[in-house]
C-alpha cells in the first residue's frame, strides 16, 4: 500500500529555523514579508504523525477503547498512536492495533488523512481493519489505561458527536451519517465486515 503524505495547506517554509526541540513538538520560525512590506516572524509546531485504527469484528461490531492518561480526562477512541521515527504509516497502523487491541488483521483500508490543526505539520491516518484475529495480550505503554469495547455502527454514530470521543478529526463524518441517510450507507459499506 502506497501511502501518501497529503500537503499541508500552511506549509513549514524551506528557510524555517528550528528554534527548539521538544520530546513531542519542534517550533519552527520564519521571516514573513506582509502585504504591507513589513517583516514579521510566523511559527509552526511539528509533532509526529499518528495512524488511528478502527477494527471491525466479523460480526460487524466496532472496537473502540476507553483509555486514561496521565494529565488528561478518561476518553473513548480507536486503537492508534504516534508512527515511530522510520516506521512506515501502514506498519504503525498493524502495530497500534496489536498493542493496543491484542488484534491483527487481515486488511488494512485507508480512510482518511489530514492535517487535523492548522498550526501544527502533523497528519492523523485513519484506517479500518477487518478480518481480526485476536493473537495477544495488550501491550501498554506506562502512560496508558486501556479497556476494550464493542459498538455497532449506529452506537458508534451516536457516540462520536460525545465530548469523550477523541477522534474529532473523523468525528465529522459519523455525525453528518445522523442526518445524511446516503453518507450512513456509504459507512455502512466501508465498515462492512470481511
Amino acid at each position: 500500500m502506497d501511502i501518501q503524505r497529503p500537503k499541508s495547506k500552511q506549509p513549514i517554509p524551506e528557510n524555517a529555523k528550528k528554534v527548539f526541540k521538544g520530546v513531542l513538538f519542534d517550533t519552527y520560525q520564519w521571516e514573513q514579508e506582509m502585504f504591507d512590506g513589513t517583516k514579521a516572524t510566523f511559527e509552526r509546531l511539528k509533532r509526529p504523525d499518528t495512524t488511528v485504527v478502527f477494527p471491525v469484528l466479523d460480526d460487524g461490531r466496532i472496537v473502540l477503547t476507553k483509555q486514561e492518561q496521565p494529565g488528561k480526562e478518561p476518553f473513548i477512541g480507536t486503537a492508534g498512536g504516534r508512527i515511530d521515527e522510520g516506521e512506515d504509516v501502514l506498519s504503525s497502523a498493524k502495530r497500534e492495533l496489536l498493542e493496543e487491541s491484542g488484534y491483527q488483521a487481515e486488511e488494512f483500508f485507508l480512510w482518511d488523512a489530514q492535517h487535523p490543526v492548522g498550526k501544527v505539520d502533523w497528519v492523523v491516518y485513519t484506517f479500518i481493519a477487518k478480518g481480526l484475529k485476536k493473537v495477544a495480550d495488550l501491550d501498554l505503554d506506562a502512560g496508558e489505561k486501556i479497556e476494550l469495547f464493542t459498538v455497532t455502527l449506529d452506537e458508534l454514530i451516536d457516540l462520536a458527536s460525545d465530548k469523550s470521543f477523541s477522534e474529532r478529526e473523523i468525528a465529522a463524518q459519523f455525525i453528518e451519517a445522523k442526518f445524511n441517510p446516503k453518507k450512513k450507507e456509504e459507512l455502512k459499506e466501508l465498515f462492512k465486515p470481511l
